[in-house]
């Protein structure tokens, strides 16, 4: 599995919604002025994200043998 491209690039989506989520979690935290601004294009960042990595993980569980 690691030497798979598609496995690969299922793992860095994954971990973009991560950075994405964390990033919102931290202008939450922070509040301000920041968040007001960016608040709502964070959370549709991260759902653009989230939709990406759903996709990849179902494409990765079919073309791997899950969708016999």
């Amino acid at each position: 599995m690691a030497n798979d491209p598609l496995f690969w690039a299922m793992s860095v989506s994954v971990l973009v919604v991560l950075v994405i989520l964390m990033w919102g979690i931290g202008s939450f935290g922070k509040g301000g002025e920041y968040n007001r601004k960016h608040a709502n294009k964070i959370m549709r960042w991260r759902i653009g994200a989230q939709f990406l990595a759903v996709v990849m993980i179902l494409i990765f569980v079919y073309l791997r043998g899950g969708g016999n």
